[in-house]
């Protein structure tokens, strides 16, 4: 059994399948027993506080109630890994002492020692219950928890930064930097989790970053609070580190570029900077080596334009403020990194930052074999390019959304569907396509728009939400058609077009989209996402594994990891190996509770596997959320048409796990 109530609240039975409460009151009072562990909580305080105002007869019975709904929720098989154990004035929770993580979390505090610290700070996955909506009679009870837990993690994070000693303690190194990064997320104040990321980049010898989190750290603390930053942090930054002696060069690149650049574009706009050498002067041909590789391969992103090397290699050498690039360049994004040679072994570190706010949007490290140079250094270009791809479109998205509805251009509105797109539900893909409508009506000729309009329809038809597939086909292919002469240059229109006409059944059609995205963009995340699933279609079960999986090395942080995952799962499914599509699917479903077509492949792979309870259950679940849902609509699908083998599979599968025929 494992129970989480940091970040989302969620209960994992042990075989590994969730445990759902009936209400949110149920659930929320399970999370409050949770709280109070062994000690437990005295009756009459819980029925007063969860439900005032009724009286205390008809508050405990409410209590009552949400008890016998909770030991309803775990099955008999499992009871014996958690208890509700009552007497007349108290309530309490009987588990084994691994079971909540917020258990765990303060014995790893109490232990210390950096594995235990790292460990805690990977378990702090948000603020407690920060995912569940707690009604306002409910704050006061659990206000102070959640405070006494953020503090927790904000002294752990000061702690396990100040531990560090660097030299290869790569996992406390990461863990430390995530933890602070989510503290971040949610309070930009927060001066413990600045003076670890300060501490951190200072490790990496990451100079420039550390004054960039210096200077973010004083913006938020003068913004939020009206304060300068404390001394510990202060002298963080006035240590030897040479920061504070680097006299800043007037820019060369300023008067040449910053006239040249228009003051908005139509597309995000994004700068490689020099890489900090921090091995020996030697290796400096391999760093600008690195650099130029990577600015070619996002020069193939055909979503932003990327400034020249040269202007970028204007800066080599000084410290410069990302947003002063910014201003210069005329750019919106900023990447920067370090080169570290030591030994037999070769680190490279990349981020990606937004020029204006100074906030870091996406990072990542890589190592390998010095032996390697040349083929490490373009295995790296197409990892940074295809994970900034997403990072860029996510900022853009967040971008839009901000923007005050007079402001909106078409892009902004295409920009604003993305989001929706990827809800994984009828009522998100039918407001995406009204926000493409408006789009096309600002600029009827907007082929990307045009594009995912198609993509859209796709959906309808796959996920079987349209009443009248036939139509929704037809208008589908219309939509293709419109955009097929206006998307030649552009990788995630081709993309798009694509998908839908690989959901539409037009499996030669839909490659040749894809593989026009990939000749321009061969880093692109989505068209291998997509290529895997015409593989799929096209009953090709070990060119589709190939295509899913370099999908996910090329970014593993993708919003849209879960479609790459269950595509991995067909390929399987479709080469017999049932047990790992389940096993895939049933992480997905636990991970993505949106992702509702999940059940339905858990429910086949499972029966096919047989492990009939984890397919009963799927299957359940799956109607629950689509009563009509028939196999015999399914197996009429036209992506389906060309793939017998796999479509017959399922569709056994599907029977054997009970969803009707008809």
């Amino acid at each position: 059994m494992r129970i989480g109530l940091l970040g989302d609240l969620t209960v994992v039975s042990p075989s590994d399948e969730p445990v759902k409460f009936t209400t949110r009151k149920t659930a929320l009072v399970f999370a409050a027993l949770v709280l109070s562990g062994r000690r437990g909580v005295r009756r009459a305080l819980l029925a007063d506080a969860f439900w005032p105002g009724r009286g205390e007869a008809q508050a405990r019975n409410s209590l009552r109630q949400a008890l016998v709904d909770i030991r309803r929720a775990f099955p008999a098989d499992n009871r014996a890994a958690i208890e509700i154990e009552t007497d007349l004035e108290t309530i309490s929770l009987a588990a084994g002492s691994g079971e909540a993580d917020i258990w765990v979390f303060d014995r790893l505090i109490e232990r210390g020692g950096i594995g235990n610290l790292a460990a805690a700070a990977e378990l702090y996955r948000g603020d407690l219950l920060a995912e569940i909506s707690i009604p306002e009679e409910l704050e006061q009870w659990f206000r102070p928890h959640v405070s006494s837990y953020r503090q927790k993690a904000l002294q752990l994070v000061d702690r396990l930064s100040r531990d560090l000693k660097g030299g290869g303690d790569t996992a406390g190194e990461l863990a430390c930097e995530r933890l602070a990064e989510r503290l971040l997320a949610s309070e930009p104040a927060a001066e413990e989790a600045h003076r670890a990321m300060i501490r951190i980049y200072q490790l990496r010898g990451q100079a420039n970053a550390a004054m960039r989190q210096y200077l973010l750290c004083r913006e938020a603390l003068q913004r939020e609070l009206g304060v300068e930053p404390e001394a510990a942090t202060r002298a963080l930054i006035e240590k030897p580190t040479g920061l504070q002696t680097q006299e800043k060069a007037p820019s060369v690149a300023a008067a040449k570029t910053h006239a040249a650049v228009p003051p908005e574009r139509e597309q995000p706009s994004v700068v490689v900077m020099p890489f900090d050498n921090l091995s020996s002067e030697e290796d400096d041909y391999f760093v600008d080596g690195v650099v130029e590789e990577i600015t070619a391969a996002l020069s193939r992103v055909r979503d932003f334009f990327v400034i020249a090397r040269q202007s970028a290699f204007t800066y080599k050498g000084r410290f410069i403020d990302v947003r002063e690039v910014g201003a210069e360049l005329g750019v919106s994004y900023v990447v920067e990194g370090t080169v570290r040679r030591g030994g037999d072994r070769l680190r490279i570190s990349v981020q990606l930052v937004d020029a204006e706010s100074r906030k870091q949007l996406w990072s990542d490290r890589y190592e390998g074999a010095s032996a390697d140079l040349f083929e490490f250094q373009d295995r790296i270009a197409a990892q940074v390019a295809g994970a900034i791809h997403p990072a860029v479109r996510h900022a853009e998205i967040e971008s839009a959304t901000r923007k005050p509805p007079a402001n909106l251009r078409a892009y902004d509105l295409v920009m604003r569907a993305f989001p929706k797109l990827w809800g994984q539900n009828a009522a998100a893909i039918a407001e995406a396509m009204k926000t493409l409508q408006e789009a096309l009506q600002l600029d009827p000729k907007y082929g990307r728009a045009h594009a995912l309009l198609a993509w859209c329809h796709a959906l309808n038809i796959t996920y079987l939400w349209s009443p009248d597939q036939a139509a929704e086909l037809r208008t589908m292919f219309a939509a293709i058609d419109r955009a097929s002469g206006l998307v030649e240059d552009d990788p995630t229109a081709l993309t798009a077009c694509g998908a839908a006409a690989g959901l539409g059944g037009d499996q030669q059609r839909a490659s040749a989209f894809i593989e026009s995205a990939l000749a321009l963009d061969p880093n692109n995340a989505w068209a291998w996402t997509r290529y895997g699933w015409i593989g799929i279609y096209q009953d090709q079960a070990t060119e589709a594994q190939e295509r899913f999986e370099r999908a996910m090395r090329l970014s593993p942080l993708d919003p849209f990891v879960f479609n790459m995952r269950m595509g991995l799962g067909a390929a399987y499914a479709l080469a017999g190996r049932f047990s790992e599509a389940a096993a895939i699917a049933r992480d997905v479903v636990a991970r993505h509770t949106n992702v509702t077509w999940a059940y339905r492949q858990l429910a086949a792979w499972a029966a096919m596997n047989d492990d009939m309870k984890t397919a009963h259950w799927a299957a359940e679940r799956f109607l629950a959320i689509q009563p009509d849902y028939t196999i015999a609509k399914y197996v009429a699908l036209p992506s389906l048409r060309d793939v017998s083998r796999f479509r017959e599979t399922m569709a056994a599968g599907m029977k054997k796990a009970g969803l009707p025929e008809n």
